[in-house]
């Protein structure tokens, strides 16, 4: 049974609609970072500081298998009762005129917060379906060029940020020589290119 700071750092740490879903995505099956930034459709940087954080309180177990890859697991599963109890009817003093005055304006803005959350939600839906349809367009024209899914996780992370060679090792599944290997062939291919110590997908510096 867990005391009351642990329940209130553990809900805290649950009001974050992305930590929920890595959770409920954990609960599946182990994963590394890029398949979690890919399912979920979230930034690989995103990804890396959700799970340190509940690494940290231990709510998730980190390993790494033989060629290096890095897979998050739950260390226990979570279930969170809520007991909600009627309480005995309560006798409210009277409202005076200023303070539903307040409460009006305090509404009003609640409900405008609310219709564009819900107008964002509806274009992140939107946006979600587009990637989609341009994942798969990206894999239909890029078929012989992209060579297997190890390729594909390095342009999955790069369509994220620029990344160094470093953050890419962190990122993908990929032993050092595969992703110095594979990053050489995209860029003889001219799909990616490095400046300075960063890479890149080719065309897409400073965007």
């Amino acid at each position: 049974m867990l005391g009351g700071s642990e329940v209130s750092r553990l809900l805290d740490i649950l009001g974050n609609r992305n930590r929920r879903r890595i959770i409920e995505l954990l609960r599946q099956k182990p994963c590394f970072v890029t398949e979690i930034s890919e399912r979920l459709v979230l930034s690989p940087k995103a990804v890396i500081e959700h799970l340190q954080m509940m690494e940290r309180e231990q709510i998730l177990i980190s390993c790494q298998d033989e060629r290096r890859r890095k897979y998050y697991y739950l260390s226990h599963d979570i279930n969170i009762i809520v007991n909600l109890q009627k309480q005995e009817e309560v006798m409210l003093p009277p409202v005076e005129e200023d303070q539903k005055a307040r409460f009006a304006r305090s509404l009003a803005v609640f409900k405008r917060m609310v219709r564009v959350r819900d107008e964002l939600l509806d274009n992140l839906e939107q946006l979600e379906h587009n990637i989609e349809s341009g994942f798969v367009e990206m894999m239909r024209t890029g078929e012989g060029i992209i060579a297997g899914d190890g390729d594909l996780e390095i342009l999955l992370a790069l369509s994220h940020f620029d990344l160094t060679l470093a953050e890419l090792e962190e990122m993908c599944s990929l032993s050092t020589d595969e992703l110095k290997q594979r990053l050489n062939n995209l860029m003889y291919t001219e799909v990616v290119e490095q400046t300075n110590d960063q890479y890149q997908i080719r065309g897409t510096h400073g965007e």
